[in-house]
């Protein structure tokens, strides 16, 4: 399987950016940005942040708001904070250099097993497992792992089919081969089984079974959830503020607002919400529309409402920090998908 794997991935493998480079701090922020994200959504992101923090150092000195909008629009925005609070780590405890060992790694803020198996596998070439969706796929149909795929007894016997194909020759290539082979043949629909490497060897193929496996949950609905956002101006400019650095969303610019309570109307909880957590008292609010945004588990209806406000001066609750601002200097703050809908309903 092994030199199946290799002969495939040296012929066939996609020319991606991060697959150029034997920097070990590039290697892992491309595997920090690959989690659950498409190549082709994180191929820019990956170029632009590192042509803003080329070192591990600039990362750890970056000020968060420059952090916040190179990541802004990527999601999963603890990531972004992680890779800070590691890359801070990597200079105060390791003197700049990336630990090259799976312990090492395992140590940093945010790195968990399979990012520090592709790290050391890919940039130190250790015989470290890794296992991530892709993998999992092809490992269910080559083996014949026919059970619930996130059973603990799964996820064991999947690390174990890992941990035994690292241990051989380029064994960051036999990862990424891997990884790869389930991203572009052994795909969740519609495997391309003749052109696979491991056809010989696969179960699901024999059975003929590829197709339904690997065997997951039924997937619960998202949450219905509802909140309002409020365009306030004054002056001409707009008032924008940030989220605790922890949370969903974490250290983004959004409009001020609230979440919707059962009974009240977008118009009561606007008002509410901006004298609870701003302090200032809403004299008019006029609905705008609303905007949908679904994350992992909810999903997410954003009624906006313009409204005017007294001449109180802001008394934050609940928010890390806000600014008065013009529109275009809004818009280049660091905002979420669904701040940038909310804001642009108002215009």
């Amino acid at each position: 399987m092994r030199s199946a794997l290799l002969r495939w991935y040296d012929r066939e493998a996609r020319d991606l950016p991060w697959r150029r480079t034997q920097d070990p701090y590039a290697i892992w922020i491309s595997e920090t940005m690959l989690q659950q994200t498409r190549v082709e959504t994180v191929i820019p992101y990956y170029e632009r942040f590192l042509s803003r923090f080329p070192t591990v150092e600039t990362l750890a000195d970056a000020d968060a708001d420059d952090l916040m909008e190179h990541w802004a629009g990527l999601g999963y925005y603890r990531r972004a904070r992680n890779l800070q609070a590691a890359a801070r780590c990597v200079v105060d405890e390791h003197g700049g250099a990336l630990p090259d060992e799976i312990e090492g790694l395992l140590s940093l803020p945010g790195v968990g097993r399979y990012t520090a198996g592709a790290v050391a596998s890919i940039a130190f070439d250790r015989p470290a497992p890794i296992v991530d969706g892709n993998v999992a796929r092809v490992f269910a149909r080559v083996f014949g792992i026919r059970e619930e795929l996130r059973s603990a007894p799964v996820q064991a016997r999947l690390w174990e089919k890992a941990e035994a194909l690292a241990r051989g020759l380029r064994p960051g290539d036999l990862n990424q081969a891997v990884m790869e082979l389930g991203a572009t043949l052994c795909t969740p629909r519609a495997p391309e089984c003749p052109r696979c490497p491991l056809a010989r060897h696969c179960d699901a193929r024999e059975a003929g079974d590829a197709s339904a496996l690997p065997v997951k949950a039924a997937k619960k609905p998202p949450k219905r959830v509802a909140a309002v956002a409020a365009r306030l101006e004054r002056n001409g400019k707009f008032l924008a503020v940030r989220r605790p650095p922890k949370g969903l969303l974490g250290g983004l610019w959004e409009l001020p607002g609230g979440d919707l309570s059962p009974g009240e109307t977008p118009e009561a909880t606007a008002s509410r919400s901006l004298h609870e957590r701003v302090g200032l008292i809403a004299k008019v609010c006029e609905p705008l529309g609303s905007v949908e945004h679904v994350f992992t588990h909810r999903r997410l209806t954003l009624h906006v409402l313009r409204v005017k406000v007294g001449p109180e001066r802001v008394r934050r609750q609940g928010y890390d920090a806000h600014r008065w601002l013009s529109e275009a200097a809004l818009n280049a703050l660091p905002l979420s998908k669904i701040a940038r809908k909310a804001i642009a309903l108002g215009r």
